[in-house]
């Protein structure tokens, strides 16, 4: 029996003003029936490119060679558009990681599903919103029936990821191509989004998963094909591949995920081998050490926040109280509270109960002209990058305007240069606007931001959530040099726990608007008291590979 997947020496290459980008060169893949097979990488590896040239949305500017690129049994290489949109959604789902930019915002969740089961003709026009609702149940949205009536920025981010797969699947594909579903979910909803793509797998459907999660991949995949640069540097079962990688980036991959034995170690920087008792082990090298937590000195005390829309409390009684140098984690379920709870700390957003001290004096209870002279002691690294740039700037013109006054048009871009640099990106970028970046460049370009005028705070809203392992662990260090060399403080809100083991010192849980647990991280990770805090840890995915049924 013909393989679902099967293709041989493929290339897509771009072509650019400044010439031809060679996206993938020579990939070999193959998707068996009931197979899921994962593609990991840094970014620019080629992952999407691939996923979406399955597909045929590799775009108009890309040049597609293969020597075989067959889905189904049929030859795709010359397929014309209209036979595309036939395939697409019956044979091949595609989930992509930006789902707000993949839902129509003039349509209902309902109807965006509903357009997939008439296009190929699942049920008849009577049952449609009725199968929609199933599938958004499936995909567990709370309130399915409330949800398909409402409109995608009605949604948060992780019902809106959830929608996108409701209506990949709504065709019943053979194949769903899964390019980090993921990432906007929380641990508790991710563990359930998981268990229903290896539900569907174990069914017979075949899954091509890309992810940076290397714990995702080893909780779903059989196979994993490593990229870098455009080409495959290894591959083989998944068991194997995560317990004894043979290629010095894949090691180096493993090496950089954030988790409670990485604490205090940098994660950029490759293990070194050194001697323990005349035994040769790899270790991390150490993190420069923070400047010593002074309760007496606290850089941000909230007290008794309350937030409420209506008679719905979203936040209640929240206090939190973050010293200099000091990483504060702020984790729960979507909906929890936590990016409420960010923005009446960071003064965008007003409680209706409770305040606000900041380096000592009113912050939440005073007027915006009074915050504005001291906007820049407190810095934001908000979880939507994108909206929060003025459109009409240019990636310089976004970082420089946070910069201390001071200095030629020389010295600024240089200063601007050097920002880039230290999150991993290219003077090249200067004069683009960040509309044309990736999701992971905004991300980065958020944090040079924000880290422009030396803060003596950064709330951090998921700040890592859109980069790949490599680079996430290059921002980790960062952060991480910042609160040593400037005595930043962090309040760092993340649904990875991994990375909040890694980085932070105390985490506040929350759920339901309420912080429910609270204290040291390795005391609130290793012995958690609150059966909701037990339920978070229990559903994060580790690099143990699961074992098929």
């Amino acid at each position: 029996m013909a393989s679902l997947v099967a293709v041989e020496d493929l290339h897509v290459d771009f072509a650019t003003p400044t010439g031809t980008v060679a996206a993938v060169r020579g990939l070999d893949l193959t998707v068996e029936a009931g197979e899921c097979v994962a593609v990991v990488g840094e970014s620019g590896s080629g992952k999407s490119v691939t996923a979406r040239t399955l597909v045929g949305l590799a775009g108009p500017a890309a040049r597609v060679r293969a020597a075989r690129l067959e889905l189904g049994g049929q030859d795709v290489l010359d397929l014309s558009v209209r036979r595309w949109r036939r395939l697409r959604g019956r044979l091949a789902g595609l989930v992509v990681q930006d789902a707000l930019v993949s839902l129509d915002p003039l349509r209902t969740v309902g109807a965006e599903i509903a357009e997939v089961l008439a296009t190929h003709d699942v049920v008849g026009r009577r049952e449609r919103a009725g199968r929609a609702v199933h599938l958004l149940d499936q995909v567990h949205v709370p309130q399915p029936e409330r949800r398909a009536r409402q409109r995608p920025h009605q949604l948060s981010g992780g019902l809106r990821q959830r929608a996108l797969i409701a209506s990949a699947i709504a065709g019943e594909p053979a194949l769903l191509i899964a390019d980090e579903p993921t990432t906007a979910l929380d641990v508790t909803v991710q563990a359930q989004i998981l268990a229903l793509l290896a539900e569907r797998r174990d069914a017979g459907q075949s899954l091509l998963l890309i992810s940076h999660d290397l714990a995702v991949v080893g909780r779903l995949a059989d196979r994993v094909l490593v990229m870098r640069d455009g080409r495959v540097v290894e591959q083989g079962p998944t068991a194997r591949l995560l317990r004894a990688p043979t290629h010095p980036y894949t090691r180096q991959l493993l090496a950089a995920v954030p988790s409670a034995s990485s604490r205090g170690r940098r994660l950029a920087e490759p293990p070194r081998l050194r001697e323990h008792c005349g035994v040769p082990v790899l270790t991390r090298p150490p993190l420069p050490t923070r400047p010593p937590v002074d309760p007496a000195d606290p850089v941000l005390v909230a007290t008794g926040l309350t937030k409420r829309y209506g008679a719905h409390t979203v936040v209640r009684d929240v206090s939190l109280t973050v010293t200099r140098g000091e990483t504060i984690g702020l984790v729960g379920e979507s909906g929890s509270g936590k990016s409420t709870v960010a923005r009446m700390v960071a003064g965008l957003l007003a409680p209706d109960a409770g305040e606000v001290t900041f380096e000592g004096v009113p912050w939440t209870a005073v007027a915006e002209r009074n915050r504005r002279p001291r906007r820049r002691r407190l810095q934001v690294i908000s979880q939507d990058p994108l909206s929060s740039f003025d459109p009409r700037y240019t990636v310089g013109r976004v970082v420089a305007e946070n910069l201390d006054p001071g200095g030629d048009r020389v010295d600024r871009r240089d200063r601007v240069v050097d920002l880039l640099r230290r999150v991993g990106l290219g003077a090249e970028l200067l004069d683009r606007h960040p509309r044309g970046l990736s999701g992971g460049q905004r991300q980065r370009l958020a944090i040079a931001r924000a880290i422009a005028p030396r803060p003596s705070l950064i709330v951090c809203d998921e700040p890592v959530s859109a980069l790949d392992v490599s680079v996430q662990a290059q921002i980790l260090d960062l952060l991480a040099e910042l609160r040593a060399a400037d005595g930043t403080a962090l309040l760092f809100i993340s649904h990875d726990l991994g990375v909040v083991h890694h980085l932070a010192d105390r985490v506040s849980v929350m759920r339901d608007g309420a912080v429910i647990e609270q204290g040291p991280v390795g005391d609130v990770f290793t012995y958690p008291r609150h059966e909701h805090t037990r339920a978070l840890l229990d559903a994060l995915p580790t690099l143990e590979p699961t074992a098929r049924p």
